[in-house]
């Protein structure tokens, strides 16, 4: 597990000039550009490790696709769904996934969720399940699927999700206006 983060890490580090194919159709729906970082600490079983990249992310929890690019813009990941699978592309190669958990597993060594980022990154909790809204003191925002969102610098266009279950994990984003 910790192999796959290292080694994405790594392509987002050294491939400052290697691309993939060109993007196929681009999926309907709001483009979310910005900088993410992930950030997953260490267990018994494995050492903290971290990721960080620009992204576009488009389309919706059904079909859609997330580009991850270096600071210099090439694109070093291309993740790409509908309901018949996720296939993420790099400069590695294709690999196929069930599910969006699934193929963010591979990568950064953790399920993260996706389907739910739609909506966190608009400010607002997902639909597809409970929340509880935050009460002072906390930071405003709302927890939901055992993450912690905090909104509090929203009008910023930053966002933290953390999920303190072993292993933590923290997502930093912060968007780029429209």
């Amino acid at each position: 597990m910790i192999f796959r983060a290292v080694g994405f890490c790594t392509a987002l580090a050294l491939t400052g000039c290697s691309t993939l194919t060109p993007p196929d159709e681009q999926p309907s729906g709001e483009l979310l550009v910005g900088r993410m970082s992930v950030q997953v600490a260490a267990t018994d079983a494995e050492p903290a490790h971290s990721l960080s990249a620009l992204f576009e992310l488009s389309g919706t929890p059904q079909r859609g696709r997330l580009d991850m690019n270096t600071p210099l813009g090439s694109t070093v990941a291309r993740a790409r769904w509908g309901p018949e699978a996720v296939v993420l592309d790099t400069p590695q190669g294709q690999t196929r996934h069930a599910t969006l958990e699934e193929m963010t597993r591979a990568v950064v060594g953790e399920a993260l969720p996706v389907s739910a980022l739609f909506d966190w990154l608009r400010g607002r909790p997902w639909p597809g399940a409970v929340s509880v809204s935050a009460m002072a003191p906390q930071p405003a925002g709302f927890s939901q699927l055992g993450w912690q969102v905090d909104l509090s610098r929203f009008d910023e266009a930053r966002l933290v999700a953390s999920r303190a279950s072993a292993p933590a994990v923290t997502v930093r984003v912060k968007l780029d206006p429209p």
